[in-house]
Order: structure tokens, then C-alpha cells, then sequence
């Protein structure tokens, strides 16, 4: 597979198939991934990998505490607003969701919010952590890791979702997978095959005409 198709037929999958995914399958999409660039070298990530009775005891307390009112604690600062032309894409973004599953109080839309609890029902997630003393160049090396994750599952056939919801509870990742405390739970991204059937993966996000992405000047 071409670096473009893998990026073209790459999605944000929200509904996977219980099918897991070989663990040998995702050690060779990690070890392509950690080719990605870094500042001096400096690979300032650190990856845990959680599958099996591991996934679904974290995926159990994820959903326990969100049934139980209990806010999400997520450990990478967010932001507290959007500048204006940004925001008005994630409006966007939320009417093609609306379209699709109706209302924010419709049965449907609380069923997708409940989703990002169960983890997206994924068999697998990797979670990207660097040490707290870093600065957001290493948050920039982290991301370019998380795109090679992502291509490299997809040429493997395998999907996957970057999300910050896959973090939100971060001390029941932490206790399940013994991350030491000096390591910030930056994301997760969540490894699967997508179901076919599950309506949100029907979504193909919109993007900008590149000519109002770039200016160029020669």
C-alpha cells in the first residue's frame, strides 16, 4: 500500500469488531511506527500496550465511572476555547453527527457519547506516555509516532481512533498497566477492524481545500 492511500482510506474508526487483533501484528506496526522523527533523537515516547482481560478491566472501570457521574481527568492540558475559524470546523463536524444519529438528547447521540467509554469496543490500545519534564516539542514527536502508528496499522489492514477519551480516566490506565507516576498518559489510540455496520464509521470528516490551507510564495 502507497503512504497516500494509506492516508486517504485511513479513518477515525468508532466501532470495532470483537475480532483481536495478533499481538505479533502489533508489535510490527510499533516497531515500523518507532522510525518516526524525533528532536535529536531524543524518541520521547513510551508505549503501553493494552489487550485482553488487561482492556477490558480498564474498559469495565471506564464505563463504571462514567455511569457513576465521576468527570473525566484527563492529564494533557486541553483548551478552554477555540479560536473562532477552528471551532466553527468541530460545529461542522458535530452537524454531519447530527445528521446521522439526531439530537444531542436523542437515544442515539447518548448511546455514541456511552461508545467512548466502552472504549469503542476495540480490542486493542496503545497508549502514548513521555515524561512530565518534557516540553510540547516532545507533544510534537508524539504526534508524528502516532501518525506512523496509524499508517502502518492501516496498511496492515488494521484501523484505528486517536482520542483523548481513551485517557480520561487516566489513574485506572495507570493502575492496570503500572505506568510510574514521573509519566504523563498523553492519548490513546485504539487498534481494531472496523465494524461495517456501526453507523458512526459511515462518517468521512471534511477537510479544507488545500489552497486555503497553504500560502505559497516562489
Amino acid at each position: 500500500m502507497k503512504v497516500s492511500e494509506a492516508l486517504y482510506s485511513r479513518f477515525t474508526c468508532r466501532g470495532f469488531k470483537p475480532d483481536p487483533v495478533d499481538v505479533e501484528l502489533i508489535m510490527k506496526i510499533l516497531e515500523s511506527a518507532n522510525r518516526a522523527p524525533s528532536w535529536s533523537n531524543s524518541q520521547p515516547w513510551e508505549i503501553y500496550v493494552a489487550t485482553g482481560e488487561a482492556l477490558n478491566r480498564i474498559r469495565d472501570g471506564f464505563l463504571q465511572s462514567f455511569e457513576a457521574g465521576q468527570p473525566p481527568r484527563i492529564e494533557q492540558e486541553v483548551p478552554q476555547e477555540w479560536p473562532e475559524n477552528v471551532a466553527q470546523r468541530i460545529a461542522q463536524r458535530r452537524k454531519e453527527n447530527e445528521k446521522l444519529l439526531g439530537p444531542a438528547d436523542s437515544e442515539a447521540r447518548k448511546e455514541a457519547v456511552r461508545n467512548n467509554f466502552r472504549l469503542f469496543g476495540a480490542p486493542a490500545v496503545v497508549y502514548l506516555c513521555m515524561d512530565r519534564r518534557l516540553s510540547n516539542w516532545s507533544l510534537f514527536d508524539l504526534g508524528a509516532i502516532s501518525q506512523s502508528i496509524m499508517l502502518a496499522a492501516r496498511e496492515e489492514g488494521v484501523d484505528s481512533a486517536p482520542a483523548v477519551m481513551l485517557v480520561c480516566y487516566p489513574d485506572l490506565i495507570r493502575s492496570e498497566m503500572g505506568i510510574p507516576d514521573h509519566l504523563k498518559i498523553v492519548i490513546g489510540i485504539a487498534l481494531g477492524y472496523a465494524d461495517p455496520d456501526f453507523p458512526v464509521n459511515r462518517i468521512r470528516a471534511s477537510r479544507r481545500p488545500i489552497q486555503e490551507v497553504v500560502t505559497l510564495k516562489s
